[in-house]
């Protein structure tokens, strides 16, 4: 089967394009590196023909709320338009576990707006919504770090590692498309903070952590909002076998 990957040279799309190949799929990279540019539609034509399926692994560029929701929007319509073209016959997308329950985020707001134009849009579709990824945390820490200093919310998430997320989404890839699929998550709640503790260490890095709801994320991220829902699906690599690849 020729499957496209949208963002393929992300810490997703890169390895669900890999799972595919192992899987004898003929995969086709879509990213701007590689010469395909979705906030403009160059290459796209190209790149989909003979394409049966895309799975859409992008990220936003940071930005603000207006900024993001907008690239989310200009990629997706111009990505489902040249679907159309193409006669693709399924829509991928990876989304966020609990997406609709902050409004203030922006990369929340920008996911809904994929899942809007994904759900009205001409090509059958399936939206997969994951929790946060095992290096998530290292990753909000990245942002903030100053002189070895990192503030960071102690959110409770449910992490997921990256491999698992995409075994997932080539399997879903290669089937009928589902509409909404069910939360996938990973094994056991994780605080945060000691994530990032945690991950630093396995790294040989010092990093002072800060706690706080005055930085990158406010308390409407607290609580059970990034947790999976009821009757989601559970990968099974845990953040402490993930850790340990990490060393």
């Amino acid at each position: 089967m020729r499957i496209a990957i949208a963002g393929a040279t992300g810490n997703i799309g890169a390895r669900t394009a890999t799972a595919l190949e192992k899987s004898g799929h003929d995969v086709v990279r879509i990213s701007r590196s590689l010469g395909v540019d979705l906030s403009t539609g160059d290459g796209l034509d190209d790149a989909l023909s003979g394409v049966e399926v895309v799975v859409d692994a992008i990220t936003a560029p940071v930005t603000d709320r207006a900024g993001t929701v907008a690239y989310f929007g200009t990629t997706t319509r111009n990505l489902l338009a040249a679907e159309e073209r193409a006669g693709v016959r399924h829509h991928v997308l990876l989304s966020i576990a609990g997406v609709g329950r902050n409004e203030g985020n922006a990369h929340h707001a920008g996911k809904r707006e994929q899942e809007r134009l994904v759900a009205a849009g001409p090509v059958p579709w399936t939206i997969v919504p994951a929790t946060q990824f095992h290096d998530f945390a290292a990753m909000v820490t990245s942002w903030t770090e100053q002189d070895g200093v990192a503030d960071i919310a102690p959110l409770l998430v449910q992490p997921i590692a990256p491999a698992d997320v995409a075994d997932i989404l080539a399997e879903i890839a290669v089937g009928e498309p589902q509409g909404r699929y069910v939360d996938v998550a990973g094994p056991e709640p994780q605080d945060l903070v000691d994530m990032a503790r945690r991950t630093n260490e396995a790294r040989g890095r010092t990093v002072r952590l800060v706690p706080t709801w005055s930085s990158v994320f406010d308390t409407s991220m607290a609580g059970d909002v990034l947790l999976p829902g009821e009757g989601a699906r559970i990968a099974p690599t845990t953040f402490d076998e993930w850790l340990r690849e990490q060393r």
